[in-house]
């Protein structure tokens, strides 16, 4: 399966598990994301929620292959579920990331509790060179969460960055060994697991709810100038060169 999923000791586990592709989203994976955080807010023995990836990497970001093919079309697309049930998780949600986090896998991460980084993982957000623009309320989360100068390097010029400068910024919140990472992060997990659910339910609800609405906002104006910009002959340049292993030329658009 290319999601996995898992639920132990109070804790739900989905894992990135496409391999040969990287671990590269597809609508199919979007939406088995979406069903399993929903069934886990409204399952009362799940506490907490951790997502992995692999050892090598995190994931890819979209399956640009299939992302042409289902782009995201209305409330109701796989991927805006997605969003929109990791967004508003009531529960806590932990993130063990080791190798690449590449466009949702980097933004994602804005809206989990908890972030653990292997020293191996990295991180970037290459929307623009797309021709795209930001997507899941990171226009908003990340000038918020690194200061705006920093968040305009990374979200303009879309190039990687480290798992040091990501911890700078506060979007790690602890760097660790590969081998220690999951276990680690598995342990943070079961310490939120041992709590009492409704103390942290609500904490988590007073430290996010004043900006709650506005991310929904946010996100859904993103994704219109999202579905827009794909239609732009600069993102269709930016795909097909993709496609072809070369590099896209953009100077021939105004």
């Amino acid at each position: 399966m290319d999601i996995t999923l898992s639920k132990a000791d109070g804790i739900l586990t989905i894992g990135f598990n496409r391999p040969a592709r990287k671990n590269a989203i597809t609508s199919v994976m979007y939406q088995s994301m979406a069903d399993a955080l929903l069934d886990g807010e409204a399952d009362a023995a799940v506490r907490v929620i951790l997502l992995t990836g692999a050892a090598e990497i995190f994931t890819a970001g979209n399956d640009l292959e299939d992302f042409i093919k289902n782009p995201p079309a209305g409330a109701n697309s796989p991927v805006v579920r997605y969003m929109m049930a990791l967004s508003g998780a009531t529960k806590p949600v932990v993130a063990a990331v080791s190798g690449a986090a590449v466009g949702i896998g980097t933004t994602l991460l804005m809206h989990c509790d908890l972030v653990y980084a292997a020293q191996n993982a990295k991180f970037s957000m290459p929307f623009t060179q797309l021709g795209l623009c930001p997507e899941f309320a990171s226009s908003l989360l990340l000038p918020r969460l690194a200061g705006y100068h920093r968040a305009a390097e990374k979200l303009m010029l879309g190039e990687p960055f480290s798992v040091a400068e990501a911890q700078a910024m506060g979007l790690v919140n602890q760097v660790l060994p590969l081998d220690e990472l999951l276990p680690y992060a598995t342990s943070q997990a079961a310490k939120l697991a041992a709590l009492p659910a409704s103390s942290i339910r609500m904490t988590k609800q007073l430290m996010k709810s004043a900006q709650q609405a506005e991310i929904g906002a946010v996100m859904i104006k993103e994704m219109q100038h999202f579905g827009q910009l794909l239609q732009t002959p600069e993102a269709k340049e930016a795909f097909q060169a993709f496609f072809e292993k070369r590099k896209p030329d953009f100077t021939q658009f105004a």
